[in-house]
């Protein structure tokens, strides 16, 4: 199967995004071709902060971290994930 019409290019990701949640990539793509990729180290991207915090908050999280075998740090991420998500 050959691709029907021809990919735009796009002037930043956010435009690629929308164009792609409105097309069928079936449309424009020969997905015949297609190969198979394994991308076994790739992680989302991520940010160092400071964050600053009273000293006894951060024992309590350090203690809630413990008591579920987690480095506290793992545990705020988790936390702070379900907050925006709730």
């Amino acid at each position: 199967m050959k691709a029907k019409a021809k990919i735009p290019a796009f002037k930043s990701e956010a435009q690629e995004r929308l164009f792609w949640e409105a097309h069928d990539s079936a449309e424009l793509v020969d997905w015949t071709s297609a190969r198979r990729v394994r991308l076994p180290n790739l992680r989302p991207s991520t940010r160092s902060i400071s964050l600053r915090l009273p000293v006894h908050t951060l024992e309590r999280i350090k203690a809630a971290a413990n008591a579920r075998d987690v480095p506290y740090q793992s545990l705020i991420k988790v936390w702070l994930e379900e907050k925006l998500s709730g």
